[in-house]
C-alpha cells in the first residue's frame, strides 16, 4: 500500500489525493491518480468547480473535471495494451460506485483499499 500513497502524491485534486495500482503476479501493471485528463488544466491551476458550488464530497461527479485514480489506472492499462483481467486493484480509498462498475467490467477480481469514501 505504500506505493499507492506515492502515486497519490501526483494527484492534482484540491479535495482528496487518491492513488491506485493494478497488480497481477506481484507485478505492477498500471498506476493512476486523480486529476484532469492529459493536456487539460488541473484543479490546482484553475480551481475546483464543485468546491466553488459547495457540493459535498461524493456527489455530482459529472461536474468534476478530473478522472478518478481507478479510472486512470484502467485507462493507462488499456492505452498501453496491458490486460488487467484477473488483476487486483490497490487504492488509497474505497472506489466510488462509478469506478466500482468500471472495475467489475474490466475483469478486476479483487479490491484492496485503506480508507472509506462517502458515495451516496
Amino acid at each position: 500500500m505504500d506505493i499507492t500513497h506515492l502515486v497519490a502524491k501526483r494527484s492534482t485534486c484540491l479535495r482528496r489525493q487518491v492513488g491506485s495500482l493494478l497488480v497481477m503476479d506481484k507485478k505492477i501493471l498500471a498506476t493512476g491518480y486523480n486529476g484532469a485528463p492529459s493536456r487539460l488544466e488541473h484543479c490546482l491551476e484553475i480551481g475546483c468547480l464543485r468546491e466553488k458550488m459547495g457540493i459535498p464530497s461524493g456527489e455530482r461527479h459529472e461536474l468534476c473535471r478530473g478522472l478518478h485514480a481507478e479510472q486512470n489506472a484502467i485507462i493507462q492499462a488499456a492505452y498501453h495494451g496491458v490486460s488487467i483481467r484477473g488483476a487486483t486493484l490497490y487504492s488509497t480509498h474505497h472506489p466510488c460506485m462509478i469506478c466500482t462498475k468500471m472495475i467489475i467490467n474490466a475483469g478486476i477480481q479483487r479490491i484492496v483499499y485503506e480508507e472509506g469514501y462517502a458515495d451516496p
